[in-house]
């Protein structure tokens, strides 16, 4: 029970004598919540407010205020858009099973405390403490109803740079300013509840804070210098363009990319409706990450692997849609993960001019690597295409500080818990990178510079390949012909890094305007080849 010291205070329930439990007024009120609207009497969001608003007093929240509008967000929602068949559903079935769910908390952390793997128990992960934390999907769907009924203490969370865990802003904004798309997030949160209500999944999820050191280190992957870059001789991994589909439907074995903000999760408990914000409404146990891992530095990656999507939807941003059950058919790997991987980096946001800097090229690249790369793997394989003299770069000195052997010892314990009965998960070699338009769009970045960054890092993280979702977008429509002739050319990282470089150098300096697909290789943007003369 000594990792629980250094998160019990932003749990809702109570540790003395090393057993956790809940308050007595807060089991009576869950047990007659777990009895049903005939024993409760709460059969509408109004009273279910008054509940939670109960619960919390109980705990002595009374002084970690929710947010004004959120009674009037739950009684919206559960009185006014919600279909009456529904909501009798909701209130006489879900609502007992989650309080129920509840009432089981204390044993299920303590259990959790007694049988994790030293290394990976509940905790908070510092920054710069790189860690895994291995989670049931159930105690996840017991610490997400702490989130819906808003039981988490939040007055102490902003000191540790954490971001929102409750879910009151997500019910007061559909309040305060209601739009459709704000409607439908919470759609795909209350169906969530009602398929581990009826049928809890039985597998486990894990949560990794990767670090790159910043102090150069031979016992770890550390932060990439320049000269890292300049002089790479890694081959480039092969490049796959797709100009339909979605990272979340791809059918390789991948990383997928969650286009981050620095804060896990974003604006997913408030209004935020884009790419990150979106695969935690569908893949919901991915906001339990969000308790526990503060915000991310630039040498800091978040790895999220097994969390289960339970919803369809249509749309993005404003168009965003709940549109029914989604039955996740992923395998399950050797410790009961289902076969999703998620990496979550976070780009620089509205960056104009100063993304073509080479400071500013470096993070972004740096960010992507440090999200990319298996250190366990790496270090455990030399492969063919990386010479002595990149991995010497890689550790230019041999310090063997604390924080490298933790790295080392958290790669090594992942590796542990997937060879349960000496069987390994599989081959990591095979696991490539989704991903797209990461750092655009609202983040105001380059498309092209941001696909070739993240080929570059993808490469030099030995990924076998990366996919890439262009979602049809204008600037990206000769990305295959340019990838293929880069391809074609047998570059190294080291070659298209320097084109990166020289290219960023005349745009800053003003002498082209053209993104880096047209720079390359303008023949391809001229419909009369006359137009070259």
């Amino acid at each position: 029970m000594e990792n629980i010291k250094s998160i019990i205070r932003y749990l809702p329930v109570v540790l003395r004598s090393s057993s956790l439990f809940w308050p007595p007024l807060v089991v009576e009120a869950l047990k007659a919540l777990s009895a049903g609207p005939q024993l409760s009497n709460v059969d509408s969001g109004e009273l279910l407010f008054l509940a939670i608003s109960d619960l919390r007093n109980s705990l002595s929240l009374a002084s970690d205020p929710l947010a004004f509008s959120t009674p009037n967000g739950f009684s919206l929602f559960f009185d006014d858009l919600m279909s009456r068949a529904e909501a009798a559903k909701w209130f006489g079935d879900v609502v007992p099973e989650l309080a129920k769910l509840l009432l089981r908390l204390p044993s299920l952390l303590e259990s959790h405390y007694v049988n994790a793997q030293q290394g990976s128990a509940l905790r908070f992960l510092e920054a710069q403490e790189a860690g895994i934390v291995l989670l049931s999907q159930e105690l996840v769907g017991a610490l997400l109803a702490c989130s819906l009924l808003c039981l988490f203490p939040v007055a102490i969370r902003g000191a540790k740079h954490l971001p929102t865990i409750n879910f009151d802003q997500l019910f007061a904004s559909l309040y305060d300013s209601y739009d459709e798309k704000q409607e439908n997030k919470i759609k795909c949160i209350v169906h969530y509840f009602e398929r581990i209500s009826s049928n809890m999944p039985g597998g486990n999820i894990s949560f990794q804070r990767k670090v790159l050191p910043l102090q150069q280190s031979s016992f770890a992957i550390s932060y990439p210098t320049l000269g890292l870059w300049n002089n790479s001789t890694v081959s480039l991994c092969p490049f796959q363009v797709y100009s339909s589909g979605l990272i979340e439907d791809q059918t390789k074995e991948a990383l997928e990319v969650d286009f981050a903000n620095k804060y896990l999760g974003g604006g997913v408990l408030h209004r935020g409706c884009l790419q990150e914000e979106i695969r935690f409404m569908i893949n919901p146990e991915l906001i339990l990450g969000m308790l526990f891992l503060p915000a991310m530095a630039k040498n800091e990656a978040i790895e999220i692997v097994g969390a289960e999507r339970f919803s369809n939807y249509t749309g993005y941003a404003s168009s965003f849609r709940f549109s029914g059950d989604y039955v996740d058919k992923r395998d399950v790997d050797i410790i009961g993960r289902c076969k999703t991987r998620i990496i979550a980096i976070d780009a620089k946001s509205n960056p104009g001019y100063r993304q073509y800097k080479v400071e500013y090229m470096m993070r972004e690249i740096n960010k992507a690597f440090c999200g990319f790369i298996d250190q366990c793997y790496f270090q455990d394989v030399r492969p063919q295409n990386c010479t002595s003299e990149d991995v010497y770069m890689m550790n230019e000195t041999a310090s063997t500080s604390s924080g490298d052997i933790k790295i080392h010892t958290i790669d090594r314990l992942i590796k542990d818990l997937e060879r349960k009965g000496n069987q390994c998960m599989g081959q990591h070699d095979n696991i490539g990178i989704a991903t797209g338009n990461w750092g655009c769009g609202a983040f105001g970045g380059d498309p092209e510079l941001k696909a070739i960054i993240q080929w570059l890092a993808a490469s030099q993280a030995l990924r076998p390949f990366i996919s890439y979702y262009t979602f049809g977008i204008e600037e990206l429509q000769s990305l295959d012909q340019v990838t293929q002739w880069i391809t074609s050319q047998k570059w190294s990282v080291g070659d298209l890094w320097s084109m990166l470089i020289e290219y960023s150098a005349q745009r800053l300096k003003g002498e082209t305007n053209v993104g880096f697909c047209s720079w390359l290789l303008p023949w391809l943007h001229v419909h009369d080849p006359m137009e070259m003369y």
